[in-house]
C-alpha cells in the first residue's frame, strides 16, 4: 500500500466534497477546485474524512494512488487556506501595476507588456519591495501563472535583472574583465 494514499483526509466544516466517477469537486470559503481523477480509483466520503482506494495492485494503480490523494488533499487545502507564489522584479525602472484583472509590467522592453489573470486568480503588487505575490484555490493554477508571469523576463546572469521566485537564487557570472 502506499503510505500517502491510504493516508485519509479531514474534511473541515465548512467545505463540501462532491465525488463522481472520474471527477472530484470541491467548494469552500476560498473558491471552487474541481479535479478529473483516473476512473480506476475509488474516493469515498464517510463521516468527514476523504479516502482514496485503488482497485488492484498492479504498478498503474499503485502510481495513482498517492497522486490522486494529494490531488484532492491540495484541493482541499486550496479551497480553505488557498495557496500563494511570489516573486521578485529587479531591474532599474522595472515595475508591475494592477488595472483590474490584468498585470501591466514595466521590464525594459519598448512597451508595457500586459498579462491578464485567469479566473480564480488574484494578485498583490508591493512596491516598496518590488514583489508581486499570485494567490488562488488551484495549486496548479497558480504555480502556472507564476510561471508565465516569469517567462515574460526570466532573470540574467550578469545583473540579476528580470522576473525571479522569491525563493529562487540567481547564479552570477563574472562578466568580461578589461585588458590592463
Amino acid at each position: 500500500m502506499s503510505r500517502i494514499g491510504r493516508m485519509p483526509i479531514k474534511v473541515p466544516d465548512k467545505v463540501k466534497v462532491n465525488v463522481q466517477p472520474g471527477l472530484v469537486a470541491v467548494e469552500g470559503p476560498k473558491g471552487k477546485v474541481s479535479q478529473k481523477l483516473d476512473r480506476e480509483m475509488k474516493v469515498v466520503l464517510d463521516q468527514g474524512q476523504v479516502r482514496v482506494e485503488r482497485p488492484n495492485d498492479s504498478r498503474r494503480a499503485r502510481q495513482l494512488h498517492g497522486l490522486s490523494r494529494t490531488l484532492v488533499a491540495n484541493m482541499i487545502q486550496g479551497v480553505t487556506q488557498g495557496f500563494q507564489r511570489s516573486l521578485d522584479i529587479a531591474g532599474v525602472g522595472y515595475k508591475a501595476e494592477l488595472k483590474g484583472k490584468a498585470i501591466h509590467l514595466a521590464l525594459g522592453f519598448s512597451h508595457p507588456v500586459v498579462f491578464p489573470l485567469p479566473e480564480g486568480i488574484t494578485a498583490e503588487y508591493d512596491a516598496k519591495a518590488n514583489r508581486l505575490t499570485v494567490r488562488g484555490a488551484d495549486k496548479h493554477l497558480v504555480g502556472l501563472t507564476a510561471a508565465q508571469i516569469r517567462k515574460v523576463r526570466p532573470p540574467e546572469p550578469y545583473k540579476g535583472k528580470g522576473i525571479k521566485y522569491a525563493e529562487e537564487t540567481i547564479r552570477r557570472k563574472q562578466g568580461k574583465t578589461g585588458a590592463t
